[in-house]
């Protein structure tokens, strides 16, 4: 019985790019967005950062502007 290696490596191939395409949906991002609660209600849990409140609006956006000048290169440089 002879062995047709091409024939072989490409059913391989063929197989591999298949199975790539069976993959479950991330469902973890659809279930972290809810359009009924704004962002600011938020959770009242341990990964709060310390000057925001749960139902603030000011709080929360001060605390959004902190943590995005936090990450700006040229304020960081200054």
């Amino acid at each position: 019985m002879k062995v047709n290696f091409k024939t072989f490596g490409l059913c391989f191939v063929a197989a591999t790019l298949l199975a790539a395409c069976s993959e479950p949906p991330e469902i973890a991002a659809k279930a972290a967005k809810r359009p009924d609660v704004a962002p600011y209600m938020g959770a009242n849990n341990g990964f709060m950062t310390k000057n925001w409140t749960p139902g603030n609006q000011a709080s929360w956006t001060e605390s959004v502007d902190k943590r995005t000048q936090g990450q700006n290169e040229y304020s960081r440089v200054k």
